[in-house]
């Protein structure tokens, strides 16, 4: 990226501070990556995969000296990401992203060395009974989550498909083709979530936006928060419109029912 001279800042999940390109070297954009995203799979030879966000620098920041610097100058939110996607190495070699529009899919043949275009205009589904999360923190989570999982198990017409790979990559990449929804939340271990929102969460938002699903914390749209730490983490529910929506009915009702019981206290 940096010999490019197209990039003038880059934030990685392997780097624990930003690195700036050498003065005459800088580009105009700010790249979040995550190189090898569901590592611990490799063995496994579970598919990985890499994830990556571009956003334009600010003209405020152009002359930037210091590390502290660089980092303050990549504290943007996903709404002004310019450019993102994701490649997966598996049984293919895929390549999806979005310059703003539309999100393509693109596939190695490596009988000619090029990357084709395979799938245009990738749209997800707007429902369907999947759903993908870790059910081995069931313990930790919280209680509307935990009702919204037993809703998705018990209470509807038909029980949902639980599908989890454990490589965010991969997950992400069956639910826009499928549809469902795809689970990351905060518990009582990881407060703050355990996804990165520069080179994970944000960058696959905008993916998941453009393709006509949603993105959300849990408290509104990933792509509206503005980070404060280059490796800040916060909690992912992404996928069909419609499942996102059932979602958040359950942590609507969580929070009005803690608004009611806090005025009932608050009287007596």
């Amino acid at each position: 990226c940096l010999a490019s001279e197209k990039c003038f800042v880059l934030g990685s999940e392997e780097e624990e501070s930003a690195i700036v390109a050498d003065q005459g070297r800088r580009g105009a954009y700010i790249i979040c990556f995550d190189p090898l995203d569901g590592s611990s799979n490799i063995d496994a030879n579970v598919s990985v995969g890499s994830i990556w966000g571009i956003w334009k620098v600010k003209d405020k920041y152009k002359n930037v000296t210091t590390v502290e610097e660089a980092t303050a100058c990549i504290m943007q939110p996903g709404v002004d990401l310019v450019s993102a996607g994701y490649a997966m190495y598996g049984s293919a070699t895929n390549l999806v992203m979005t310059v703003g529009n539309s999100v393509d899919c693109f596939t190695l043949d490596a009988s000619i060395g090029e990357i084709i275009l395979t799938q245009a205009n990738l749209r997800i589904p707007p429902r369907r009974p999947i759903y993908s999360v870790n059910e081995g923190n069931e313990r930790l989570w919280h209680p509307w989550f935990k009702n919204y999982i037993k809703h998705l198990k018990y209470n509807t017409r038909k029980p949902y498909s639980l599908r989890y790979i454990g490589s965010m990559v991969a997950d992400v990449h069956r639910t826009i083709l499928y549809g469902g929804i795809f689970c990351y939340p905060n518990d009582a271990k990881t407060i703050n979530g355990k996804l990165r929102l520069l080179y994970e969460a944000a960058p696959i938002a905008l993916i998941i936006e453009k393709a006509g699903g949603k993105a959300v914390t849990g408290d509104g749209r990933i792509l509206e928060v503005t980070p404060t730490k280059l490796h800040q983490r916060c909690p992912v529910y992404l996928g069909s419109s419609d499942e996102v929506d059932l979602l958040m009915t359950f942590k609507n009702k969580e929070e009005k029912r803690a608004a009611e019981d806090k005025n009932t206290t608050s009287k007596l």
